[in-house]
């Protein structure tokens, strides 16, 4: 929080005079203390032996009437000894009172050290050590920090570091410009023992933390718009998701979704061009003689008797005559439906998209970009940065197909494991997933990702943006799926922050009233309830910190860990600076081509 006593008390001031007699007491025996301590040290370093006074009032009054009371030490050894005491002592005055006035403030209502043990380092390590098999005969202080799971900031003001376990999932709502990529996405990314996944509209993460994943396994870079401006170096076969009707259906669902808002999902031609969709992209998977590119042109010639051929082919009736039927339908009612598929894989149409999704002209040359295969990047330590850009073009829904893979190869390579769990574990950063990862079932995903070792992190701006993408049914599942969950600065939208205020909850105060009558004045206390947190306190969640929601758990204020406040920070700096530096001559060398 950044304000103090935004709820002040409205009752006068009351009799503080019991409070004077007592502070004076206390100050009166902190002097003799000092003098008596102080005194005794310094004389018996003059040489004068130890030889301490007796420990009360009239050793005071004594010593300030100028009387001896250390009998042949030297006068300025006892000034310098009770100089020396008196210092020590206003400095662990003036540290108790700081660290004790940062406590109160802080932690007002909210998560102190014991509501959050579940989270601190012995907690988490045990935790750490329960699921992941490869950890169990490591000693605990043996163990990376990165491997006991990620971490999400120190409770405010002085710590311990908390860390999420590898089966927590996590939502994070923070505004633009809120450090989201440098507090959280990048560290979590450094940080990630196992496969990454990266999602974003901009180079940054990549910039920052490529280097340094490139040194714990392969670095795969799926960018179809050239947003670091760097060459093809792999490619997926997208159409091989297509080859169950389980698979064909999740394709179309990130491509329809891809190219329309929640609100657009429901209604008969979304519905209707996705399951058209989907029975093309299964019976092109179906006949390995077939690309996405005969995918685009039976689109385009919507009477193109081919697809039912393939499909009765291989004895799928129902599907052959459901397109059939489709196709034979209404003209207008048939064009409809085909131009809903057809904005689905609009990307597509781009040349440049479509090499990151197809084989080349000739599969016998090995010197072309290499195949992504998300089985085995799901049990490696590699690294799979998907970017896109925002609004028209994007390659949204193929980037959501790709990330959607990598966690289904993930639950597979989980199942069959000891435990039922990926070790390491899989970590998804889904920044900006609202805008470049929209995964339509990603809310329902969160209730099972955790238990199989595979850990999101959805990254938005607010919650708004939440409904917009997955709607208010969608949006209220992922926060609730979620274990995790961190809110950032920039959070202006009132009603979410209301209902934020009412989730951190009340807390007791005292209220002191005075009334004066002719008999004099007196006072009256009263116990009250009132917010830990107003909706313009959560508003004004200063930058650098972050609420914690976790689950069973009270609500915490955490300081972030950016990465430039790591260990390693100025050598991650100096490879950002490479790397920028490699985009910007890559991007001027193409505007000059």
């Amino acid at each position: 929080m950044t304000r103090r006593d935004r709820h002040g008390g409205g009752g006068t001031a009351v009799d503080l005079t019991p409070l004077w007699v007592l502070g004076a007491v206390a100050a009166a025996v902190l002097l003799l203390m000092v003098l008596w301590l102080g005194g005794t040290l310094g004389a018996f370093l003059s040489g004068a032996g130890w030889n301490p006074p007796p420990f009360s009032i009239a050793t005071l009054i004594r010593a300030m009437r100028g009387r001896e009371v250390w009998p042949g030490a030297d006068p300025a050894w006892v000034t310098g000894g009770v100089i020396a005491v008196g210092l020590v002592l206003i400095a662990a005055v003036t540290a108790l009172a700081v660290m004790t006035s940062r406590w109160w403030a802080s932690s007002g209502g909210l998560a102190r050290r014991d509501d959050v043990a579940d989270l601190a380092p012995h907690a988490a390590t045990a935790k750490a050590k329960r699921l992941r098999r490869s950890l169990a005969d490591i000693k605990p202080a043996k163990i990376e920090p990165g491997d006991v799971g990620i971490a999400l900031g120190d409770l405010d003001p002085s710590g311990p570091l908390l860390r999420a376990s590898w089966e927590d999932v996590a939502l994070v709502f923070m505004g633009p410009r809120s450090g989201k990529t440098s507090s959280l996405a990048a560290p979590i990314t450094l940080e990630a023992p196992g496969p990454a996944v990266v999602t974003s509209n901009k180079s940054d993460i990549y910039a920052l933390t490529m280097r340094a994943r490139a040194a714990k396994g392969t670095v795969w870079l799926f960018d179809p718009q050239g947003i670091t401006h760097a060459p093809q170096r792999m490619w997926w076969d997208m159409l091989a998701a297509a080859r169950t009707i389980e698979g064909a259906d999740r394709l179309a669902m990130h491509l329809i979704n891809g190219a329309s808002s929640s609100g657009h999902r429901d209604d008969f031609w979304s519905k209707a061009g996705r399951s058209t969709l989907r029975i093309l992209l299964h019976a092109a998977a179906l006949d390995d003689d077939r690309s996405l590119v005969d995918v685009l042109d039976w689109l385009s010639y919507p009477t193109d008797k081919t697809p039912v051929e393939i499909l009765r082919g291989r004895g799928l009736r129902s599907l052959a005559e459901s397109l059939e039927g489709t196709v034979a339908g209404a003209p207008e009612t048939r064009d409809g439906i085909f131009e809903h598929a057809r904005q689905a894989v609009t990307c597509l149409l781009d040349p440049a998209v479509l090499a990151w999704v197809t084989p080349g002209d000739d599969p016998f040359i090995d010197t072309g970009p290499a195949e992504f295969d998300p089985h085995e990047f799901a049990v490696s330590t590699d690294t799979l940065y998907l970017l896109s850009k925002d609004g028209g073009g994007s390659a949204a829904g193929v980037i959501a197909a790709l990330t959607d893979a990598c966690m289904r190869a993930g639950i597979t390579a989980a199942e069959a494991s000891l435990g039922g769990r990926l070790d390491p574990p899989m970590v998804a950063v889904l920044d900006e997933a609202a805008n470049v990862c929209k995964i339509e079932d990603l809310p329902l995903l969160y209730s099972h990702l955790g238990s199989r070792g595979i850990v999101p992190v959805t990254v938005l701006q607010s919650y708004k943006q939440s409904v917009i993408t997955w709607g208010r049914d969608g949006a209220d599942t992922l926060w609730s799926n979620a274990t995790i969950k961190l809110l950032g600065p920039g959070l202006d939208d009132h009603g979410f922050a209301d209902q934020i205020s009412h989730l951190v909850g009340l807390q007791f105060v005292n209220r002191d009233s005075s009334t004066y009558s002719t008999g004099g004045r007196s006072v009256t206390r009263s116990r009250q309830r009132e917010r830990i947190m107003d909706a313009a306190d959560v508003r004004e969640i200063e930058k650098g910190t972050a609420l914690l929601f976790a689950t069973s758990m009270r609500p915490a204020l955490l300081r972030l860990r950016p990465w430039w406040k790591g260990s390693n920070a100025a050598a991650i700096a100096a490879q950002q600076a490479e790397v920028e530096a490699e985009i910007v001559q890559r991007a001027q060398k193409r505007s000059r081509t």
